[in-house]
């Protein structure tokens, strides 16, 4: 049997700086789903913060270095860089609507950890609270904060920064035969759209080793 031809895909084709002619912006929904950057930070006068990114991700292994990126310079920025650390906090299904809740656009001497009913629970190495109800934190020292360019060399008003992971707390339960367990844990993603985010649970678990 002869194998059936390639058939070429009919494309949608844009360039970004003209638009993308679609309801809603493709970009962040292809690249995606992405974990959430949920962090939380200290203020130089005390005040806490707790906001959620969704351009959020891991960089490094050794040592472990996490980053995000704010669009515009806010009030998480602002603090990590008056203290120089950071705290990210694993968003599951059972802390989504909490995590939504942080969300709002308050004042900054708003403490968004009372606005959505968490607790706030020291961290073991940097002076910036953990969310206690969460069951992953990493605790981060600031490496950088860049303003992002365009590829022209124009001046963004995006805010990337990269923190080094310092100390890590995993809830016992997370862990199977001590191995941590991504599809257990019920990871909630950041996809594309308006209001689209994922849920991982062991229905999307496949293995895949790499070649020897």
């Amino acid at each position: 049997m002869n194998p059936q031809p390639h058939m070429a895909h009919d494309f949608h084709f844009y360039e970004p700086r003209d638009g993308h002619r679609l309801p809603h912006d493709p970009f962040n929904a292809i690249v995606g789903p992405r974990p959430i950057g949920w962090i939380s930070t200290k203020a130089a006068d005390g005040t806490l913060n707790l906001a959620p990114y969704s351009f959020f991700n891991a960089f490094n292994y050794t040592p472990p270095i996490v980053g995000f990126s704010s669009i515009g310079y806010k009030d998480t920025v602002r603090n990590i860089e008056a203290t120089g650390e950071f705290v990210w906090n694993l968003t599951n299904r059972e802390l989504v609507e909490k995590m939504n809740a942080t969300c709002a656009m308050v004042p900054a001497e708003v403490n968004e950890f009372e606005l959505a009913g968490l607790t706030p629970i020291a961290s073991t190495v940097v002076d910036v609270p953990r969310v206690a109800e969460s069951p992953v934190s990493f605790e981060c020292r600031l490496i950088e904060v860049r303003q992002l360019r365009t590829a022209a060399g124009a001046s963004v008003d995006s805010w990337l920064t990269l923190g080094e992971v310092v100390a890590v707390h995993i809830a016992k339960s997370s862990l199977s035969d001590g191995t941590y367990d991504t599809a257990g844990a019920g990871h909630v993603l950041r996809g594309g759209g308006p209001a689209d985010y994922f849920e991982i649970g062991p229905s999307q678990l496949f293995r895949l080793h790499r070649p020897r």
